[in-house]
């Protein structure tokens, strides 16, 4: 590769596990390789920073065709490596100068990493969103309003009654909602070694009804998947208000987070 580089990272592993693939391809269509140091092994790639230089990766962020391809080439590693044992998952976009400043990285932060891998091995990330029917939740209320006697025969009362009990309806749907989802989180955390809260996405970015009132990702031991997934379709059928959103497994994103200092490029992406 002639210009100048950098060394884009995707994964860390320990150094005595499976190999990288040799057909293994990352980001920029480059060959990816390791990196060993002190027992532990960072996939790496070398990326051209006439392409992913701060400014041109800049550029590109903002290009969701170009950001959909390499976003999936970098899952793509990770998610390769996650087949042969524990993976630390690095963010996209994190790169450094060259080879020699991601062997520092291992070297210092080995115990971190070692810790993290030891965490996540034997375990896969699931993903759980729970959607409320609003309706569905605020329905057998007091009823219409309108009807009460209270308020026959004076449209301006009845209309604020109707607002009242339309407030009371939602009320008690936000609460209803939020207690299933409590107790639907309260049972598959039971079977899980973490959980990782992540806010409600966007209702129009991700074209959804109702409320999203869960959005947790589970670490979970690949011996209780079988159970996790039973658990996860009997709560669908315990509140039926409730449509349980499930996928995975994943490599163990959002419970392995170190951080890189992105000294040759962009800072870190989606």
């Amino acid at each position: 590769m002639s210009g100048p580089s950098a060394t884009w990272l995707y994964a860390l592993v320990p150094a005595t596990g499976t190999g990288v693939p040799a057909d293994l391809r990352g980001v920029a269509g480059e060959p990816v390789r390791a990196v060993e140091e002190t027992g532990l092994r960072a996939v790496v790639g070398t990326v051209p920073l006439g392409d992913f230089g701060e400014e041109e990766l800049h550029t590109h962020l903002e290009d969701l065709a170009w950001l959909e391809t390499a976003v999936r080439a970098h899952h793509t590693v990770i998610e390769t490596l996650a087949r042969g044992g524990p993976v630390v998952p690095l963010r996209f976009a994190t790169m450094y100068h060259d080879d020699t400043r991601v062997a520092s990285l291992l070297a210092e932060r080995r115990a971190d990493f070692e810790a993290t891998l030891e965490r996540v091995a034997g375990r896969t990330e699931w993903g759980i969103k729970a959607y409320a029917d609003a309706h569905a939740l605020a329905h057998g209320g007091t009823g219409d309003p309108a009807n009460d006697a209270g308020g026959r025969g004076r449209p301006g009362t009845a209309y604020l009654l109707q607002r009242r009990e339309q407030r009371r309806a939602q009320e008690t749907a936000h609460l209803r909602a939020s207690e299933q989802a409590a107790a639907i989180d309260a049972v598959l955390a039971g079977l899980a070694d973490s959980t990782a809260e992540h806010p409600p996405q966007d209702a129009q970015l991700a074209e959804y009804e109702g409320w999203m009132v869960l959005n947790n990702s589970y670490l979970v031991p690949e011996s209780r998947t079988a159970e996790f997934a039973a658990a996860v379709a009997s709560l669908d059928d315990r509140f039926p208000d409730i449509r349980l959103e499930f996928n995975g497994p994943w490599p163990p994103y959002s419970f392995t987070a170190p951080d890189g200092d992105h000294d040759a490029g962009g800072g870190p992406g989606g």
